[in-house]
């Protein structure tokens, strides 16, 4: 990848894309006061009503620039603790204490985002501008449908973003990174691999090789970037078909990366009773150490590593998702271009 000063795309892609739906945290990490967190180049501030209704502006007073994370929480408002200027969830200053009916009042002077609630995180979306009505937040549906149980694991992992989408892109890496893991001892060292196309994404996959390690990653849009694959689960496993893993990466700075993946398994009743006890007694260590391997490995990694690769077959699912993330970053560009042609 070019460096940030040199292409505008990188600039783009470094940051996050606009106009999609990003996990930024958590659901815990948001209670009764205000919380900041730097995602996507911006500072939001989060917080909740008593009815635990979310909402999220830019972290920063229209008055005097502060941080509106400093200050008190009221209701669907939330006010400044420097002058307490009160700015309300869709950006609007409602009040100036300190001079009541000044031109500030009224004013629409904070960026406003729409957050939303769902499978033990919150999700924001990242639009370029104020929305009234974001596009819906469609999740696979290891996280959605009754038939599966998930547990939300939550990392934060020093190296971009992309690097992690680059890992798990990467099933290959299984067979020697993890091969003293429970569930990715088996199968073959060397392996053929290809793409195949999906409606809101593609699926890279080794061939002749199926439900014996990792064996495939799939990667989708669906306003949320999102990544799926499984792995075959011994029978020490406990009761289910295969274990999935869900993946959504989110930059927090250049070099700082929000990992998420739910661990997902397609079971009811008492076999998910059994299932969600054994993961916490037992399974859980296990997997935690399997993600520690790769959070190694990545944060020793240079920041520019990736511009001196050797790439080669195994790599083809990698080299397709940049280059469809670099087409989709000068789609916005000049989305952007155009808008600034227009106001000019």
């Amino acid at each position: 990848m070019r460096t940030i000063a040199n292409d505008p795309v990188e600039a783009v892609l470094a940051v996050g894309l606009k106009d999609l739906w990003y996990p930024i945290c958590p659901s815990e990490f948001v209670a009764e006061r205000p919380v900041s967190l730097r995602r996507l180049g911006r500072k939001f501030v989060i917080w909740r009503e008593t009815s635990g209704k979310l909402h999220a502006l830019e972290d920063h007073c229209p008055h005097r620039g502060a941080p509106l994370s400093m200050g008190m929480a009221l209701g669907d408002r939330i006010a400044c603790g420097y002058h307490g200027v009160q700015v309300r969830f869709d950006g609007v200053v409602t009040s100036v204490p300190g001079s009541p009916g000044c031109k500030l009042e009224g004013a629409k002077a904070t960026r406003s985002f729409h957050v939303q609630e769902a499978c033990g995180a919150i999700f924001l979306y990242n639009s370029s501008v104020d929305v009234d009505q974001p596009p819906p937040l469609r999740l696979p549906e290891e996280l959605t449908s009754d038939e599966f149980s998930n547990f939300l694991c939550y990392a934060e992992w020093k190296g971009g973003y992309r690097y992690v989408t680059d890992n798990v892109m990467d099933p290959m890496h299984g067979t020697f990174l993890h091969k003293q893991s429970h569930s990715m001892a088996e199968g073959d060292n060397t392996a053929t691999f290809r793409v195949r196309e999906t409606d809101i994404g593609f699926v890279f996959e080794k061939e002749g090789q199926r439900d014996v390690n990792f064996d495939w990653t799939e990667w989708a849009d669906t306003d949320l970037h999102w990544m799926r694959l499984a792995i075959p689960y011994p029978k020490t496993g406990g009761p289910g078909g295969s274990f999935f893993i869900i993946g959504s990466y989110t930059p927090i700075s250049e070099n700082v990366s929000a990992v998420f993946f739910w661990r997902c398994r397609k079971l009811s009743g008492w076999q998910r009773d059994t299932w969600r006890f054994l993961y916490r007694n037992r399974l859980e260590a296990r997997h935690w150490a399997v993600l520690e391997q790769d959070r190694v490995v990545l944060e020793v990694m240079e920041p520019d590593a990736n511009q001196r690769e050797m790439l080669y077959q195994h790599d083809m699912g990698i080299v397709r998702w940049r280059r469809h993330m670099r087409n989709l970053a000068k789609e916005q560009l000049a989305k952007e271009e155009a808008t600034e042609q227009v106001k000019a």
